[in-house]
Parts: structure tokens; sequence; C-alpha cells
């Protein structure tokens, strides 16, 4: 077997994604070297010299454009390449084109004998996962989607917002697509053990269902609202990468609400998406298996179908 370089990632895809992704792992400091590959090789090194330039500033990195070949020993492969959401256009609007980029990505990844943890980014991330896991000879549990992370951070951090508490003691997640059929899971979210609405009420907020409604719908209308004021979304879903990236290389074991292949969890199986699951260095350890009320669970049903119709339809 291949030795892999456990300080060493990948990036696939130098657009404002992957470059913003990159900037942030360089400044983790979890990695000593990272490849960038594009299909635009120009682009690639353009975006290696500006944060290499950085190099005397922070932690030492070499950063460099690569091609497929330069995959193959990195712990952590990750695709952000695909192409770009535009106004008004849903994830799934994306998927046609989307997927067949993706899928000559995952031929030349079935090349390679790849050994690492493949993390996709690109959009709409539950389709391009099932792609990866259809496509690139990869076992499912070492194909991580960045999912609903971001969503679910945007959700503590309007939640934390509301109450005017830290975001980082509020447990909660979104789960499912991630796109516009995602949901918040109110059941068992809690801020440091106490149930959601209690705190609420002790933070003098009384009129729970037009706060969730209000709230949820800001989640889900996070990318719109951002794409339709600076044409993407990028420092967020970079954050969130970050953070995956941690989970893996220092195997945390952290519970991250990333896509995975789901096999018969909440009544749902042969789609890929975001459930709770445990992260570490082999990639997805297993789901959590988290409380859904009865509505939830039918929420979670439906963002199935929904993923399901589309992949009917692209794949």
């Amino acid at each position: 077997m291949r030795q892999i370089n456990v300080r060493k990632v990948a990036i696939v895809g130098c657009g404002f994604v992957g470059s913003a992704s990159a900037f942030a792992l360089m400044q983790s400091g979890l990695f000593s070297e990272m490849a960038l590959v594009d299909v635009n090789r120009e682009r690639a090194e353009g975006e290696a010299l500006d944060i290499g330039h950085g190099m005397p500033l922070a932690r030492p990195v070499r950063i460099y454009a690569g091609d497929y070949g330069d995959i193959v020993d990195a712990s952590m492969l990750i695709v952000t390449a695909g192409a770009n959401q535009k106004p008004g256009e849903t994830r799934l609007d994306l998927v046609k084109k989307n997927v067949a980029i993706f899928k000559n990505i995952m031929a030349e990844v079935a090349k390679l004998d790849y050994q690492g943890i493949l993390m996709v980014v690109a959009n709409p991330v539950d389709i391009l996962t099932y792609t990866a896991i259809q496509y690139s000879g990869l076992p499912a549990e070492r194909i991580i989607g960045s999912g609903t992370v971001l969503d679910t951070a945007r959700l503590k951090y309007l939640l934390g917002e509301h109450l005017q508490v830290d975001s980082r003691s509020i447990h909660a997640f979104i789960v499912g697509e991630h796109g516009d059929s995602e949901f918040a899971v109110w059941s068992s979210a809690n801020v440091s053990g106490v149930p959601l609405l209690d705190f609420c009420d002790m933070r003098g907020h009384h009129d729970h269902e037009e706060a969730m409604r209000r709230i949820e719908d800001s989640v889900r209308n996070s990318a719109y609202e951002i794409i339709k004021r600076k044409q993407a979304t990028y420092y967020g879903i970079a954050m969130a990468v970050k953070r995956i990236c941690e989970a893996v290389v220092r195997d945390e074991k952290s519970v991250l609400s990333v896509s995975s292949l789901m096999n018969g969890a909440g009544g749902v199986e042969g789609v890929a998406l975001s459930m709770p699951a445990i992260v570490g260095r082999s990639g997805i350890e297993t789901l959590v298996p988290i409380r859904l009320d009865p509505g939830e669970q039918e929420k979670l049903k439906h963002s199935a179908e929904v993923l399901k119709d589309v992949i009917r339809e692209a794949l």
C-alpha cells in the first residue's frame, strides 16, 4: 500500500471556494504541503504564488500548482471544481453541468489507487458526493461531503444572535440536503444541555414557532442572499473545509453534519445527504443516531426523495 503523507493536502479547483480553502488551510498549520490542481494551470500557479508569498508572515507550507499525479500521496483530497451558482439559480439547477465535470475528475482519481480521504465541496454537494461514491473507486466511508456543516454553523450563529449567547454553546443541526429541502432538528436542539425552548423562555423569547420559522428560513436562504450581494460564497465554506480537515488529520472523532452515503439510517438509503457523523482519520466512522420527531422524520424522507429524483435524472 502506498505511503500517505498525513501533512499533505491536494485541492482540485482553484476558483473562489478552492482558493479561499487553500488560504484557510495555509493559516491553519494542519499541512506542510499543498498541491493546487485546476484545468486552468495558470490560475493554480497564480493562487500558489499569491498564498506562497505570505509564508514569511505565517507558517511554512510548500504550496505549488500540480496535476493529478500530485494527489496520490495526499492524506486529504478536496474537490471544489465546478460551475458557479448564479443569482436565482438553486443548487440543484447546477447538477447536470457539475456531474459531468465530476465524472471526469473521479475517472482521474480512480486511476491513482488513492488511499486518503476525499472531501467533496462542489455543489450540489450531496449529488456530487453520491457521484464520487459511484465513480471514484474509493470506499464510501472515505468519501465525505461538506454537506450541512456550514448550514449548521449558520444556524448556531443565528441562534446565538437571537439568544445573546456564545454560538459555540449551542448544540443543533441542519440535516438532509444541502439545499432547499434541508431542515433544522429543533426537537433535540439545546444550549449546553438545556432544551432550546426552555432556554428561549429563560431569555425572554416566547414566540417559538415564529422564531424557528424565521431562523430556519434565514439559514436556508443564506447562500442566495450572499450571492445576490457579492455573486459568490466562499469564506464560510472555506472555514467549514478547514474544520472537517482538522477532524480528519487530528483524528478528532468529532461529530459533524457531513454528507455521506445512507444505508438505512433514519429510514433512508441509496442517497448521500447530511446527518451527524463521527469523523476521524479513517473518514466517516459511524452515523450518530440523533432523535427526530415524526415531523422531522418525514422531512428527512422528503429531502432524500428530492435528491433521488435528481440522481435518477442526472446519473
